[in-house]
């Protein structure tokens, strides 16, 4: 079993199917197959896959310097999107806008506003919504 990967070429974009075969590879588009010789080519690395098989963010949001929390944007059970602010925090004398890493729902908050901070503690949580292809 091969894996499915998207190119572009010449600026149109394909879904192809390529599957390794010791030195040559196996490329299907669109139902059509091409034998490929890449010279000089290791084998193809092993891929790391999240549990499930799929690589997903994290929806944990860590402060990357110590600080002190501004304001927190969210309450539990709120739904927020990728890059909404969810919160503010100031480091070095200047706000920064911490962003969600995915869209989801707030879950866990582990901080409160003027509260100082230490780097890399979890300062909330968002659970990503289930997706519809998981029935």
């Amino acid at each position: 079993m091969g894996e499915t990967r998207k190119v572009i070429v010449n600026g149109e974009e394909f879904e192809v199917e390529l599957e390794q075969n010791g030195d040559t590879w196996t490329a299907t588009v669109g139902g059509q197959s091409f034998d490929i010789t890449v010279p000089d080519a290791g084998p193809a690395p092993k891929q790391r896959r999240a549990a499930g098989g799929k690589s997903q963010k994290s929806g944990k949001v860590n402060a990357n310097i110590p600080g002190k929390v501004v304001t927190v944007e969210v309450a539990l059970g709120d739904e927020v999107e990728e890059g909404q602010v969810v919160m503010i925090l100031e480091a070095m004398k200047m706000q920064n806008e911490i962003q969600a890493p995915i869209s989801g729902t707030v879950t866990e908050i582990h901080c409160e506003e003027g509260q100082s901070i230490e780097a890399n503690i979890p300062l909330l949580v968002i659970t990503p919504p289930e997706s519809e292809d998981e029935s």
